[in-house]
């Protein structure tokens, strides 16, 4: 809800001001380029912030009599104001220790007083200075919301410039650039909004007027102005205007209006007179101008060139993503109530509702009710039969704004109905919490009594179209609707299809009964355990799915044998010799992890095979551990001798059997119930659980895996499977 409240606050301001902005911001990289251009001019000298008023002030006065006023501006250029040995005006930039003329001042550029006038006021008086301060006051407003919804993208100030994964052109850069420009821009907003308030009388700053008690003043002891002790003590960098006397009468003095303090000397004694100092607001005043103009420093004049500029750069991105966000957005043709098929979205900036949408496409071309919706919007689905969830994770393991609510409606709203359920994660490696809410979404649903498992949990990194065409395709298998696998603009080309050899296979008795089936690539091929092999049985685009482990350099599956099974009676009634087109699909995510203190391996059934791999390609004293069940002795003949053998070249650490339908009958999740001590202290010290066999296992063995995580190690086993610590490949 914050997140929300913090990011429609943003949006709202934005929209509001953004004429106004946009206008402010052009004409402020413009005006940068006035102070840029003042100070490139020759009329600053050596030694300028060493001199003093005592050796700058008699050389005047000698060289000038008619000397009236003497300014040093922003530029540090000194100019005087007076009359020359003619009686003639005089007006020029000096050398202040030689009093020698420099130049003289030229008319203020016609445009940029045309820029500053629009700047300030819109060429509409005191109406657009309330205008712009108005924006100035929405600019800060924008800027403190923006810095909160990073802070809460980056989950807290410590990961506050921690890296951002690229999204998409307009997210990544508005975030980054916010991030470098963030100081810059709340200083513009701010000095901009003080200006304002300054200029309308909200904030007082009363004149300074210095009180000289004439009948104090001394005609004696005459010093010269060079020995003047306050003008020693004074340098020119310290002073603004100096008034000259102007005569020699006592009554008349110096007035000297320094950067905090207006001070009178008495011309012939040098004595202090009077000495005011300027209000707090005066010079907070005069110090939100210098910031705001960038007339004091030409690098700090760049950068407010670079900051508008940004802003620019900030309305575009922001309403670049929030069409983006709105372009997504579908149009169901049926409602909620009536539709089979149920497409939850949990999306930050849309992104992910263009991968619902090709699902939701093509289910209607299928001749589906299907209806897609926002996490938040979950309620009873009187008719559905199938949810899928698609879940982005927002920032660093947080829910998306729109998915926020879920877990409580979830709760609220049981489903009447069995429903099978699929949930995919987009996210990117590049956060350490990788896909961390779509975990959690999808222990949630594990856990209702009405919720069905098609798939187990799907990730997908960086958006990845053939990862998204990878799950779409096994997804379309379990669920028995067929789906196109390329959907459109989002999935990548497939690679080739690629020759295999039939090796060896096993052989079985009856339907039911798994087999080992060994293939040799024809042609050179990068694979390891825990990829998988896609094949067509039927030469069409139905495309089936298996796990396979690498032995020696071999690919080997495990498979049961279903009656009419597609996928396994084509591969059961190959021959040695037969050749097939297939093709290795990478599956990262299920890739033996190299750098874990050890391995827990966990399966059932056919799901052994990818762990064979992995412990054929480990080397002697591996750290790591098998559980597996099966459904009695018989069942796990087919593996035993391979896994003995592994057993005595140290390959596997040791080895845990549950039979479910003989002996003690123990399934997988008693084994792990037993050593729940030891599966703690695996997973507190960098250790990684591997799931692999059916989604029922799944669910029975994360269950468990939850309450040892929540009792032992005080977090949920979301946190371990987002930061690759439980590793799942079921189905």
């Amino acid at each position: 809800m914050t997140i929300s409240i913090w990011r429609y606050s943003h949006l709202a301001l934005a929209v509001s001001s953004f004429l106004l902005l946009s206008l402010a911001a052009v004409t402020g990289i413009i005006l940068a380029f006035e102070p840029l251009s003042q100070k490139v001019l020759p009329y600053r000298t050596d030694n300028f912030s060493e001199t003093t008023l005592a050796r700058t002030l008699p050389v005047l006065r000698k060289q000038y009599p008619e000397i009236s006023e003497l300014t040093v501006d922003k530029n540090q250029f000194v100019q005087i104001k007076g009359s020359d040995a003619e009686g003639k005006k005089l007006q020029a930039y000096i050398d202040p220790q030689t009093g020698k003329i420099l130049g003289y001042p030229a008319p203020k550029s016609a445009f940029f007083e045309w820029v500053t006038a629009l700047h300030r006021s819109l060429f509409i008086h005191e109406t657009g200075r309330f205008l712009i301060g108005l924006t100035a006051f929405l600019l800060l407003l924008i800027t403190v919301s923006g810095t909160m919804l990073i802070i809460q993208r980056q989950r807290g100030l410590k990961r506050f410039f921690t890296r951002i994964v690229r999204d998409n052109f307009a997210q990544y850069y508005h975030v980054v650039l916010g991030r470098l420009s963030l100081i810059p821009i709340f200083i513009i907003a701010l000095s901009g909004t003080y200006l304002s308030l300054a200029r309308f009388g909200f904030i007082a700053s009363p004149k300074v007027s210095s009180e000289v008690d004439f009948n104090a003043i001394q005609s004696d002891p005459v010093r010269n102005p060079a020995d003047f002790e306050i003008f020693k003590n004074i340098k020119l960098t310290a002073v603004q205007t100096i008034e000259f006397p102007f005569s020699e009468d006592p009554e008349d003095y110096y007035t000297l209006k320094l950067s905090d303090r207006e001070i009178t000397v008495n011309q012939i004694t040098g004595d202090i007179l009077s000495e005011v100092k300027y209000p707090t607001a005066a010079l907070l005043t005069e110090l939100n101008l210098d910031l705001h103009t960038g007339r004091t420093n030409a690098i700090w004049a760049i950068i407010l060139a670079v900051a508008s500029g940004n802003i620019l750069f900030f309305i575009y991105s922001g309403f670049a993503m929030t069409f983006k966000r709105r372009a997504n957005r579908v149009k169901n043709s049926f409602t909620a109530d009536e539709s089979e098929f149920i497409i939850l979205v949990g999306s930050e900036n849309g992104s992910t509702f263009g991968f619902a949408n090709a699902i939701h496409r093509q289910l209607i071309a299928a001749g589906k009710s299907a209806f897609v919706t926002e996490l938040n919007n979950y309620k009873v689905f009187p008719k559905a039969s199938n949810i899928i969830v698609m879940a982005a994770t927002y920032g660093i393991g947080n829910p998306p704004t729109n998915a926020a609510h879920f877990s409580t409606r979830l709760e609220k709203h049981k489903q009447p109905n069995p429903v099978r359920f699929s949930v995919v994660g987009f996210g990117s490696h590049g956060y350490p919490d990788f896909c961390k809410f779509a975990f959690e979404v999808d222990n949630l649903l594990a856990k209702q009594n009405w919720a069905i498992p098609t798939l187990e949990i799907h990730t997908i990194n960086d958006k990845s179209p053939d990862e998204f065409s990878q799950w779409a395709a096994s997804w379309s298998q379990q669920a028995g609707v067929e789906l196109a696998v390329s959907l459109d603009a989002l999935t990548a080309r497939h690679e080739p299809l690629q020759e295999l050899t039939v090796l060896h296979k096993t052989e079985v008795a009856v339907a039911g009964e798994s087999f080992l089936i060994n293939f040799v690539p024809n042609d050179r091929a990068n694979f390891t355990s825990g990829d998988l092999l896609a094949i067509y049985p039927a030469n069409d685009h139905r495309e089936r799915l298996y796990s396979m482990g690498k032995v020696g350099n071999n690919i080997q599956l495990s498979v049961k044998l279903h009656e009419r099974g597609l996928g396994s009676a084509y591969l059961y009634h190959l021959n040695p010799g037969s050749v097939i087109s297939a093709r290795i699909i990478g599956n990262e995510h299920f890739h033996f992890p190299e750098t874990a203190t050890s391995v827990i391996m966990i399966s059932n059934g056919t799901g052994i095979a990818p762990f064979l791999g992995m412990i054929d390609q480990q080397g002697p004293h591996a750290n790591c551990r098998l559980y597996c069940g099966f459904r009695d002795q018989a069942s796990f003949s087919l593996y035993k001798t391979v896994i003995d053998k592994s057993l005595v070249d140290r390959k596997l650490h040791s080895l845990h059997i549950a039979y479910s339908r003989e002996g003690e009958k123990q399934y997988v999740r008693d084994l792990l119930a037993a050593d729940e001590t030891f599966v703690a202290e695996t997973l507190a010290n960098q250790g990684v659980i591997m799931l692999c066999g059916s989604l029922s296992m799944q669910n029975n063995v994360v269950a468990l895996l939850d309450e040892i995580c929540q009792a032992s190690l005080g977090r949920s086993i979301s946190y371990y499977q987002s930061h690759g610590q439980v590793l799942m490949d079921c189905y």
